[in-house]
């Protein structure tokens, strides 16, 4: 049996509020996260060989092992970004945080909707 407190935190940028929260909600639909926290940011990196500063918004994405390659297909597939930026890591929590997290999200997850994207731009910072 797994340990019911062990689960994946994914990090992610996007561009603005919107983009972030069209982002969170389809995530959450599929089943692919459990909780997503947003936090409005300001990031610097290197991006087509100059220096860029930019306001975005990064996503903490809570998820099961087992829903990490379905996670990864999806922010692929949805996010606004030509390269979003993809962060991933094991962590404990509580047991019965981690039960929950575990519970929210399926297994069994659809595969993300073909949709239309916002326009592409810089990688996550």
């Amino acid at each position: 049996m797994a340990d019911p407190s062990a689960i994946w935190l994914v990090l992610t940028t996007e561009a603005d509020a919107d983009r972030a929260g069209t982002l969170a909600e389809a995530l959450l639909q599929r089943r692919l996260v459990a909780c997503v926290s947003l936090t409005p940011i300001h990031s610097l990196f290197h991006w087509q060989g100059e220096l860029t500063r930019d306001n975005e918004v990064q996503l903490l994405l809570k998820t099961s092992e087992a829903c990490l390659e379905p996670l990864r297909l999806a922010l692929t597939e949805l996010h606004s970004y030509d390269t979003p930026e993809w962060v991933s890591w094991q962590v404990e929590t509580s047991p019965a945080y981690g039960a929950w997290a575990r519970d929210a999200v399926s297994s069994d997850a659809l595969p993300p909707a073909v949709s239309e994207t916002p326009e592409s731009g810089p990688p996550a910072g």
